[in-house]
């Protein structure tokens, strides 16, 4: 389908009231890319619309960081501390334990994370 004259001159009445492409086309019964690309050979574009006399700037308070239960600790308590280093004369052999201490072990990690 070619553009005759009547759908030329409809078309930039409508485009010049401030209809958008989509609504063009729907009314031409064409497609809204047939529409946008005539008006782009025909020179036509929309212009931007100005900004608001007054705009109104609102900032976004923000977000307080909740303290994980790591952090909510008292600082001045110590949970572990460094053992001196040892000489590098002989290396240390891993201690073995038995399942009755590894049990025992596990029980105060637990009571002391909760």
């Amino acid at each position: 389908m070619g553009w005759d004259a009547n759908d030329v001159a409809l078309l930039k009445q409508l485009w010049a009231d401030g209809h958008s492409a989509g609504q063009i086309a729907i009314r031409l019964g064409l497609s809204r890319n047939a529409v946008s690309a005539k008006l782009k050979r025909m020179g036509q574009r929309r212009g931007h619309k100005p900004p608001t006399a007054n705009p109104r700037i609102v900032s976004v308070p923000k977000r307080k960081v909740a303290p994980s239960a790591a952090c909510a600790r008292p600082s001045d308590k110590v949970v572990s501390r460094r053992k001196p280093a040892a000489t590098k004369s002989a290396p240390m052999e891993p201690k073995e334990f038995t399942k009755r201490q590894l049990y025992a072990m596990l029980v105060d990690a637990v009571k002391n994370t909760g």
